[in-house]
């Protein structure tokens, strides 16, 4: 595989297990509220997690919406067994409405509770030196180089590593007993994610720090031997193209028919216009489906923009997860080959194969030059094969129709690549800033106008691949638009940021279920992968212009 010849030789011996994060594709938390795969259509949860779910009830009840983070509530730790604490619970003195006053609601939980966090602690990164030998060598402006040094360095204020008490006393805990450091992308992200952990490990190996990279997947790995994090079941499903040729492709499908434990008390608000029990349960399993994606919320998962409650993830065939499937049957093929796995290979290599044709005939639309997603016709739970309709794909525009160009099969075809290239550049997603998530200004964070990391590196990467001068011109367009928002911003607050306003340089994003993040894992490895990658010129300004 091309993909693999990009890094260096010392990079190399990490690249399997880098790719092996794309295996581990959902990004929810790695805590025991998150969501497994498994034989049946839902997962059960812990008796600790359903008691945290009321106790976050109750806190709601007792403080009101205002500043009200439910996931600090998942996040607590016992300082006791479960049954002392419920017991100690259900005793509290209660007003005629059920709440639990201030006062008493503080004190129970400080007498019986450690902090949310609290089971992760800080861990000294064994690898990280103030300046490693030859770190961002392109970089040649000092100004530049300085920030770059400072994002470096806050790998260091994100490291963690898994307290004791999770090891010897699991039953206390939401957090899973991972042996490894970690880097957490910060703030309220006190866990590991997995997709942030692919761009996490891209700024370290930036960093060279190449231990706490081995040891991010090391636990990855891990969670993926104990917990079977993989694609199959129901999340695959079949299109038959207009030649009659069958496509087998992938979905988003959460085992996960309730209220997500981290915002139960919002998808609960949410779920009350439902009247029956199916209904709520539905609309539950597309909540956490979305989550799985990574995009929570957009209205590209809904049937109508402006109402969450038509989300419908789980009838929508993605055109990013079938690339990012597409490309580890690609890397796994080859990486097969190369230890002599011949037979493994040639089994990923076909499937390889016929997912790439999938694109062209089920994703790709000529006339917009771009990859489209696919609505399902049949809904959700059809066995049969479905006939492919041009109607289905849908023709908004999304960050993530430009994602098939990060790998090579499509990069390296010159004319696809400008027919693609021209298509972004009138799309209306290029901003001043970066490219934005979509077209649609809903309030929610995965629409307009924020711009993430992932989608940028992906893009540009794609684009810079390229045997084309002006993609590798839009590339490294788009390169330094992202890093002077970044750099400005910074400067501006003194933090890196989960996501930009990609309308205005130097402000960070906002919408969504929390208030705007700070830290932050991704974003600090998407700048230093472009600047390690396109440097910055001794003489350039890096102030907005």
């Amino acid at each position: 595989m091309a993909t693999l010849l990009f890094y260096s030789n010392r990079e190399k011996q990490f690249s399997f297990l880098v790719y092996a994060i794309f295996l581990l594709r959902s990004p929810m938390a790695v805590s025991s509220h998150s969501h497994s795969a498994g034989s049946g259509p839902v997962i059960p949860t812990t008796p600790l997690v359903g008691f945290l779910e009321r106790v976050q009830a109750t806190a709601l009840q007792t403080y009101g919406k205002s500043d009200f983070d439910p996931k600090n509530y998942v996040d607590l730790s016992l300082k006791s067994n479960l049954s002392v604490t419920l017991d100690a619970f259900d005793k509290l003195p209660r007003m005629a409405n059920g709440s639990v006053s201030v006062d008493d609601l503080e004190l129970f939980i400080g007498k019986y509770f450690n902090g949310a966090g609290d089971d992760l602690i800080y861990s000294e990164p064994v690898d990280f030196v103030p300046e490693p030998h030859g770190f961002l060598s392109k970089v040649e402006n000092p100004q530049v180089r300085g920030w770059a040094l400072e994002v470096h360095a806050l790998w260091k204020n994100l490291s963690r590593k898994v307290s004791s008490s999770v090891h010897d006393h699991p039953d206390l805990h939401t957090l899973l007993p991972l042996s490894k450091p970690v880097i957490i992308p910060g703030s309220r992200f006190r866990e590991v994610y997995y997709w942030d952990s692919y761009w996490v490990i891209r700024g370290l190996l930036a960093s060279k720090m190449y231990e706490t990279a081995k040891a991010i997947v090391t636990n990855l790995i891990f969670l993926l031997d104990t917990y079977g994090h993989v694609l199959n079941e129901i999340h695959e499903l079949i299109i038959r193209d207009t030649e009659q040729s069958d496509h087998s492709l992938n979905r988003y499908y959460a085992m996960w028919n309730k209220p997500r434990p981290e915002s139960s008390t919002i998808d609960e608000e949410l779920a009350s216009k439902f009247m029956n029990v199916s209904e709520k349960q539905q609309f539950y399993r597309e909540l956490a489906s979305t989550a799985e994606s990574g995009w929570d919320f957009s209205t590209r998962w809904m049937r109508n923009s402006s109402d969450i409650t038509t989300l419908a993830t789980t009838t929508i065939l993605p055109v990013d997860l079938n690339i990012f499937m597409l490309r580890m049957e690609l890397d796994i093929a080859f990486l097969a080959k190369t230890i002599g796995e011949n037979a493994v290979s040639e089994d990923f290599l076909r499937a390889s194969q016929k997912r790439h044709k999938a694109f062209s005939s089920i994703f790709w639309n000529e006339n917009m030059g771009q990859w489209l997603d696919y609505w399902l016709n049949n809904g959700a739970d059809s066995e049969e094969p479905e006939t492919w309709k041009a109607d289905n794909q849908n023709q908004k525009v999304f960050a993530s129709n430009f994602v098939p160009l990060w790998i090579d099969v499509f990069n390296s075809d010159i004319h696809l690549v400008e027919k693609v290239t021209k298509s972004l550049q009138t799309s209306g997603l290029l901003c001043a800033a970066g490219i934005a998530t979509s077209l649609t200004n809903s309030g929610q964070q995965w629409d307009f106008p924020n711009g993430w990391a992932p989608l940028q590196h992906m893009i540009v990467e794609g684009l810079s691949r390229s045997a084309s001068i002006e993609a590798r011109r839009v590339a490294k367009d788009i390169a330094e638009r992202w890093l002077r928002t970044n750099y400005v911003a910074y400067k501006k607050t003194g933090a890196m940021h989960e996501k930009y306003d990609v309308e205005k340089c130097g402000d960070y994003g906002g919408g969504g279920e929390y208030i705007p993040q700070t830290g932050f894992g991704w974003s600090n490895g998407v700048v230093l992968a472009f600047l390690e990658e396109f440097g910055w010129p001794k003489h350039t300004n890096i102030d907005c212009n």
